[in-house]
């Protein structure tokens, strides 16, 4: 039985990926005058942004200061959040899906891999503020980041259940492994990953977004 859902924030409730990259991508090209590309970004989706960062860093094979390049990249993503073609986008079902399970009963929370900095914007333009959920976890929260299951058991632990009682709702192949590794059954939202992927990596269920995502209640 699920008593409680254990969110990620990119890609399941706000479309930000793209922005993400283009941040990070605008980033390197000012700080340390690097044309990458978007594809670079995709196997490091989901394990924080120091991994994100960092990881491109190290395939091109340049030395940055992790923190003054985060900086840098929030920086970008805050001035570009909500502007044009750029701008980040509220997923369809996002906030209706966290009204669902608060309505039935559930426990929630949010367990993204990202810096506290970079949930908050996101939360900003969502327009929920993190009291909406039980807990809150951030990359900065644990040492070990997705795909390791350690911020889906911190998670499961603020909130008082076990993970076993968990749905994890996640986009990404590193957020899926964590899920799965922490004991939690998982759905995923297939807004970075095609299905195939998703349920490869350990997906139950999979659905574009949360308008289209079974109800936590009917899931065995």
């Amino acid at each position: 039985m699920i008593s409680a859902v254990l969110f990620d924030m990119d890609g399941v409730l706000v479309d930000s990926e793209a922005l993400i990259a283009e941040a990070a991508l605008q980033m390197f090209a000012r700080k340390y005058g690097l044309a990458v590309r978007h594809d670079d970004f995709l196997p490091f989706v989901g394990a924080g942004e120091s991994r994100y960062i960092g990881g491109v860093a190290e395939k091109y094979g340049i030395a940055i200061d992790i923190d003054e390049a985060k900086a840098a990249t929030y920086a970008i993503y805050g001035e570009c959040a909500g502007t044009g073609q750029r701008g980040m986008k509220v997923l369809p079902g996002a906030v209706e899906y966290l009204r669902a399970c608060r309505s039935s009963g559930l426990r929630i929370a949010l367990a993204s891999a990202a810096d506290r900095v970079k949930v908050l914007i996101n939360l900003e333009f969502l327009g929920i503020d993190e009291s909406a959920f039980d807990a809150v976890v951030t990359g900065g929260d644990v040492v070990r980041k997705k795909p390791f299951p350690d911020i889906y058991i911190e998670a499961a632990r603020r909130i008082g259940v076990r993970p076993e009682e968990c749905l994890v709702v996640e986009d990404a192949v590193n957020g899926l492994k964590a899920g799965v590794a922490a004991g939690a059954r998982c759905l995923g939202i297939t807004t970075s990953f095609s299905e195939a992927v998703l349920r490869d990596a350990g997906a139950l269920w999979c659905a574009p977004d949360l308008a289209h995502a079974p109800e936590p209640a009917a899931l065995a």
